[in-house]
């Protein structure tokens, strides 16, 4: 049976800390002084070497019937399997551009094969992910740019064989927008939403504590006023990067019962931000800097098994190369460099990252807009 049309909405309002809350600044108590310990730490983080990690990679597709393609997403499945998804056609935004899927069964990835197209209008960002009731989703964007999209899912009950039609959401409910939700021990799904508006960036949380049959909305999540690190960058920058915002939220849950997202970030704060939650998603604090660089484009981050945190983005402010691998033992308050993925030019963007049943860590991403690749860790290789 079909689930049911998401029914309610709750929105938390809270004033724009960036720029029009003075009180934001209480994160940052040391003002100027925690800058220059930021700014350094930031110097220190890009000097150290990763260790040499060996990791294993792939292309999930030699060929296929669009020129383009981005915004990669992906699961497991039952026995090992994988299931990658993400859009492609003619570029970004073009009428013709669909969301398509490959599966990879033992050592083989599938032909991409075509998992959702609206008609004559572009589709974006796909999701995958299981809620706790086993049903797999599949969720993404339509319209014709990020600032007028809507949201639509489709589920499947057999491990992607077979798929629902597609729902279109309600106006203002998206689903997650770039990365996979948190599922909490209950069931509870907690969503990592944005929302692009001119000049004005900010994160959201859809929380659903039915599998998605309901949602309540939460926030917004917007930088605290010290955030703005970058402040040459805004006279600099087109008027994307002039706007100060955070979007496209990964969340993890933290030893002490805390939830935090990590954001990518406008130029005119050049670094991933987190956020914390202290009753499971409802309400969020402001969002600050971490040390790590970000060019504003998309990251992805995954709890390890062993506690630890690991962070898929590119360590860089202005390229969307290198494309990197960090790890954090304290909850994201520090940061060490673990591997290097890619670190030739071109774009290398928008990964997806999971740990799989055998301990694994997969991540899928943008390689040129041409192909998506995969790259895998094996367990052994974590320690």
């Amino acid at each position: 049976m079909r689930p049911p049309l998401v029914s309610r909405r709750r929105r938390r309002v809270a004033a724009y800390a960036g720029r029009h809350n003075a009180s934001a600044t209480s994160f940052d108590p040391d003002g100027l002084s925690s800058m220059i310990r930021l700014s350094a730490a930031v110097l220190l983080f890009a000097l150290a070497a990763p260790a040499a990690v060996k990791f294993q990679s792939e292309f999930v597709f030699e060929s296929a019937p669009f020129p383009s393609c981005h915004a990669s997403t992906l699961v497991e499945l039952d026995h090992g399997a994988l299931l990658a998804a993400w859009f492609g056609g003619a570029r970004e935004g073009a009428p013709d551009v669909a969301i398509w899927g490959a599966k990879k069964l033992g050592d083989h990835w599938s032909k991409p094969f075509e998992l959702a197209r609206e008609p004559h209008i572009a589709a974006y960002n796909p999701v995958l992910f299981f809620s706790k009731d086993q049903v797999l989703w599949l969720y993404y964007k339509f319209g014709p740019n990020p600032s007028e999209w809507t949201g639509a899912r489709r589920f499947s009950r057999d491990q992607g064989e077979t798929w629902s039609p597609a729902e279109h959401l309600p106006a203002g409910l998206y689903g997650p927008i770039k990365d996979k939700p948190l599922v909490l021990a209950d069931g509870t799904i907690v969503s990592g939403v944005s929302v692009e508006s001119y000049d004005s960036w900010a994160c959201w949380v859809e929380r659903s504590t039915d599998h998605g049959r309901t949602w309540t909305k939460h926030g917004p999540i917007v930088p605290a006023a010290a955030a703005l690190l970058n402040p040459a960058a805004v006279h600099e920058a087109g008027a994307e990067d002039r706007t100060l915002g955070i979007i496209q939220p990964t969340i993890v849950a933290l030893r002490d019962g805390r939830l935090r997202m990590f954001v990518r970030s406008t130029r005119a704060i050049g670094r991933i931000c987190f956020a914390d939650s202290h009753d499971r998603g409802v309400t969020w604090t402001d969002a600050r800097p971490t040390a790590l660089p970000n060019p504003n484009s998309g990251i992805d981050a995954v709890r390890l098994r062993d506690g630890r945190i690991l962070m898929v983005y590119n360590h860089s402010t202005r390229e969307r190369t290198p494309l990197n691998i960090a790890v954090s033992s304290d909850d994201g308050a520090t940061w060490q460099p673990f591997a290097v993925l890619e670190q030739a030019a071109g774009e290398y963007s928008y990964p997806a990252v999971i740990q799989s049943a055998n301990g694994d860590v997969h991540v899928v991403y943008t390689w040129n807009r041409r192909r998506i690749k995969h790259v895998w860790i094996a367990w052994n290789a974590l320690e």
